[in-house]
C-alpha cells in the first residue's frame, strides 16, 4: 500500500507540469478511447452483472452497476464536457497591495492526491478520474467489489492514454486492495493522501468519517423531500412528485418522503395515489394520509430511511412550518423541494431549509454536477466545509498566496 501511494504522490509532479491545453487534449483522447473500447467495457460489466445476480444484489444497486452502449457513450461525453471546462488551476481569486508595496495574489491550486471511495456505479470511475485530471489532482479510486471488472476495464482505458502521452499511470489509479482493510489503511495514509471523498451507503460514510486521519468530505445519503403547499398548482405538483420518485428511484437525489399540507390533503392525496399507481410505487403514509387513501402505515423508521427503491413515504404536515420542521428532523442535507405559487412561502422555504440544494417548483432529480453545468461531479457533498452540493472541478482545488516584493523586510 505504502509503495503504491508513494508512486501516486510522486506522479503529482508530472501532472503539475501539464499546461491547460495539454490536459484538454489528453482528456479528449480518453473520451475517444472509452468509445473505442466500448465492447471491452461492456464485456467486463457483464461479468459484474452475472456476479450481482448470483449474490442477489439489490435492484437499486444493479441499476447503478449496469452499463449498456448508451451509458458508456454518456461516460465518454461527460469526459469531453469536462475537457472543455475552464481551467480551474491558476485562477487569481483575489489580489491586493498592502501599505509597504507587497503585492498579494490568492491563486487556485490542486488539492494534491485525492482518494475516492464509492459503490456500484462504474461511471464514477471515468467521471472522477477526468475531474481530478482536469484539476491537476492525482486520484486513487476505490470502487466496490461488485463493480471490480467494470472499474478495472475503464481504468485501463484511461491509463493507456496516460502512458501514450508519457505520463505515469499512477495519476489515475485503482486501489489494489478491495477489502475493508484496504479502505482502513487508505484513510489513515495522511502522509500521501490529501483528501478522502466517500460516497455510498450510510455505514461506509460513518466508518470513514469516524476512522480517517485524512480530511474527509462526506457524500452522505440523500433523504430528499418534496413539500406540496396549499397554494400549489396541483397538476404541476403531481408531475414533480412522480418524477422525483419514479424517474430513477435508486439514486441519491430521488425523493423518499412526500410532505403534503394539511389544508389540501382531502383534495390532492387521491390524485397523487392514482398518479403513482401505473408505476406500482409502494406507498406508505402517516395516520392522516391513511384517512384519505388506502396505503400501508409509515413507521418512524420509514421517515429516516433512504429507500433507493420504488417506495415512498407520505406525511401530512401543518403548512410550510410543519414541512420545515419535518425536514430539520429527518433530512440529510441533500436536496429538498417545495411546490407552491406563493412567493413568500417559497422564499421562506428556501431561506429556512438547511440543505445543499433547495428547489421551488422543480424535481429534486436535477441535483447533479452534469445538469448544473460542471461536466460531472465526484459526488454530492452533504458537508458544509469545504464543498457543498454537486462537487465539480473548482471544488477540487484549494489556494495559496503568492506574494511579490521588491526587497521589503519587516522591521
Amino acid at each position: 500500500m505504502e509503495k503504491f501511494l508513494q508512486k501516486a504522490k510522486k506522479s503529482s509532479a508530472d501532472l503539475l507540469k501539464l499546461k491547460s491545453g495539454e490536459k484538454k487534449e489528453i482528456l479528449l483522447q480518453m473520451a475517444d478511447a472509452i468509445d473505442t473500447n466500448t465492447k471491452a467495457i461492456l464485456e467486463a460489466n457483464t461479468v459484474d452483472m452475472e456476479n450481482a445476480e448470483r449474490t442477489n444484489l439489490s435492484p437499486a444497486l444493479k441499476d447503478r452497476l449496469y452499463l449498456d452502449e448508451k451509458r458508456v457513450a454518456a461516460m465518454a461525453q461527460s469526459v469531453r464536457e469536462i475537457a472543455m471546462l475552464k481551467e480551474p488551476v491558476g485562477r487569481v481569486l483575489d489580489g491586493w497591495e498592502i501599505e509597504n508595496g507587497l503585492r498579494i495574489e490568492k491563486v487556485s491550486i490542486p488539492i494534491g492526491v485525492i482518494g475516492i471511495i464509492y459503490e456500484s456505479r462504474p461511471n464514477v470511475t471515468s467521471d472522477a478520474a477526468a475531474l481530478c485530471f482536469k484539476s491537476s489532482n492525482v486520484v486513487i479510486l476505490k470502487g466496490g467489489k461488485e463493480a471490480q471488472h467494470s472499474n478495472e476495464a475503464i481504468a485501463k482505458v484511461l491509463q493507456d492514454v496516460l502512458e501514450k502521452n508519457n505520463l505515469p499511470k499512477e495519476i489515475i489509479a485503482l486501489l489494489p486492495d478491495y477489502s475493508r482493510e484496504g479502505v482502513s489503511r487508505l484513510i489513515k495514509m495522511d502522509k500521501y493522501v490529501d483528501l478522502i471523498i466517500p460516497r455510498g451507503g450510510e455505514a461506509l460514510i460513518r466508518y470513514v468519517s469516524e476512522n480517517a486521519t485524512v480530511p474527509v468530505v462526506k457524500h452522505d445519503k440523500g433523504l430528499c423531500h418534496t413539500y406540496i403547499d396549499k397554494d400549489a398548482d396541483f397538476d404541476k405538483a403531481i408531475k414533480i412528485a412522480v418524477n422525483a420518485k419514479v424517474q430513477r428511484p435508486g439514486v441519491c437525489n430521488a425523493m423518499e418522503t412526500l410532505l403534503v399540507d394539511y389544508a389540501i390533503k382531502d383534495e390532492i392525496l387521491l390524485p397523487l395515489y392514482e398518479a403513482f399507481k401505473p408505476y406500482e410505487t409502494l406507498l406508505k403514509g402517516c395516520s392522516l394520509t391513511r384517512e384519505v387513501i388506502d396505503v400501508k402505515e409509515a413507521s418512524e423508521e420509514d421517515f429516516h430511511t433512504e429507500y433507493l427503491e420504488n417506495i415512498l413515504s407520505i406525511k401530512v404536515v401543518d403548512g410550510v412550518d410543519g414541512a420545515i420542521e419535518h425536514i430539520r428532523k429527518y433530512g440529510s442535507g441533500h436536496s429538498e423541494a417545495i411546490v407552491t405559487e406563493n412567493y413568500t412561502t417559497a422564499e421562506k422555504f428556501l431561506n429556512e431549509v438547511d440543505a445543499a440544494c433547495v428547489y421551488v417548483n422543480a424535481s429534486t432529480r436535477f441535483t447533479d454536477g452534469g445538469v448544473f453545468g460542471f461536466g460531472a461531479e465526484v459526488g454530492i457533498s452533504t458537508n458544509k466545509l469545504h464543498a457543498r452540493g454537486p462537487m465539480g472541478i473548482n471544488d477540487l482545488t484549494t489556494y495559496k498566496y503568492k506574494i511579490y516584493g521588491e526587497g521589503q523586510i519587516r522591521e
